[in-house]
């Protein structure tokens, strides 16, 4: 069954996607975008909401990258049959991309040296604080994982994490080491390091 992922040339709202569809041995056509071309508008018209990412399967099209990311974790051994269970990892990945959305990334990727400098402050000094001891918390409580085995929230975290770090020029994670220790763990995953062994390093300027 043919499957196509759409998305940016870079890791953002599409990477754990990417690293959750090599971990399951899934075959895809990965289609990238620049982010410097975009919007293409023959391509933003074909979009059912006009954004990315977008995944077919079967001829059949999904946009909204959690639907995405939860249906390629469903096919990949990566959620829990457990319905609570599936419950409490929906409120964990809520929670990832509440830190996600207030770091208003895409702000920050439009906005001049002045305003990068003030959004990157406020995650510093207020959003991870807040929210980075309790992700590790829950991991510290769980094995390292947030349900105390390998899943899609973990593999959302780090792409969240991978992508902060690119557009911040840091580590945000050096100060949190279960946090730390889980992106090394999902980077040296062996379908995981292969994939991101062959493609091109992700440049943000």
């Amino acid at each position: 069954m043919a499957k196509k992922l759409q998305y940016f040339n870079i890791n953002g709202l599409g990477e754990s996607i990417r690293y959750m569809l090599h971990y399951g041995g899934h075959k895809f056509e990965d289609i990238r975008y620049e982010l410097k071309d975009w919007p293409i508008q023959s391509v933003k018209d074909s979009l059912p909401y006009g954004q990315l990412p977008l995944y077919e399967e079967g001829g059949k099209t999904l946009n909204q990258s959690l639907a995405i990311a939860r249906y390629v974790a469903s096919q990949s051994q990566l959620l829990p049959s457990d319905l609570w269970q599936q419950a409490v990892l929906d409120a964990v990945v809520h929670n990832i991309y509440d830190f996600w959305n207030k770091n208003k990334i895409a702000e920050y990727i439009r906005g001049d040296a002045e305003t990068k400098a003030a959004l990157k402050k406020q995650t510093f000094e207020e959003h991870i604080p807040f929210y980075f001891p309790r992700f590790e918390k829950e991991l510290k409580t769980n094995k390292g994982h947030f349900a105390g085995k390998l899943t899609w929230a973990d593999f959302i975290l780090v792409g969240m994490i991978e992508t902060a770090n690119l557009f911040y020029g840091e580590n945000i994670e050096t100060n949190y080491p279960t946090i730390a220790a889980l992106v090394k763990t999902i980077q040296n995953l062996p379908k995981v390091k292969e994939y991101i062994a062959t493609r091109n390093p992700y440049t943000f300027k």
